[in-house]
């Protein structure tokens, strides 16, 4: 293994190196990223925040992670799908998100779309493109952008209507909510049990 895919944080814990000396991405890494999420909201946002990533750093992201959840409802469904053109015009305005007319439009379609499956649908729909086996990477190089698992799971949801949700954003999502591991050797949370 190269040095450079594995980081020694301040308590002494080897990470992987993505996190770089990051406080928030240190928290993230070791309490979310690669652990499995179930639920249907939280795979919705998700699924949302990965869309609203795309073309941007993740770190980007978390750090508004909080006034996403407040400006779009904790990303529930029920009440995303309900959001009109007044209300995207106030998310366009809100400086504390990402303000992007085709990602918000986005995010919306696709809470309507997740609202008409039946309660649990979207989670099982989602979990059932998980890999079966999935191999502990050596290091990043390893790593792939896209995987058949994630092409699918992007055509299948594309099928649907679902926007937003190409193949390398969805193996981000897959990676994030723990359908794949790549927590590479070296990092303390390789070993953990989520």
């Amino acid at each position: 293994m190269r040095v450079s895919d594995t980081i020694l944080g301040p308590d002494g814990l080897a990470r992987c190196a993505w996190v770089g000396d990051d406080v928030e991405y240190r928290r993230y890494h070791d309490e979310e990223w690669g652990r499995p999420l179930h639920g249907d909201r939280a795979l919705f946002e998700k699924m949302s925040l990965e869309g609203f990533q795309a073309g941007l750093s993740w770190i980007t992201i978390l750090r508004k992670r909080p006034r996403f959840r407040e400006v779009f409802a904790g990303f529930e469904p029920q009440a995303v799908a309900t959001f009109g053109d007044d209300d995207v015009e106030r998310l366009m305005q809100d400086a504390g998100i990402i303000r992007n007319r085709a990602k918000i439009l986005a995010t919306i379609g696709n809470a309507r779309l997740a609202l008409a499956m039946a309660p649990g649908e979207l989670d099982a729909f989602m979990w059932s493109f998980a890999p079966a086996r999935h191999p502990r990477r050596a290091s990043f190089a390893q790593v792939p952008a896209t995987t058949p698992e994630s092409d699918a799971l992007s055509k299948a949801l594309k099928k649907r209507g679902f926007r937003f949700v190409g193949s390398t954003t969805m193996y981000a999502l897959m990676q994030s909510a723990g359908m794949v591991d790549d927590h590479v050797d070296g990092c303390h949370r390789a070993t953990a049990v989520p």
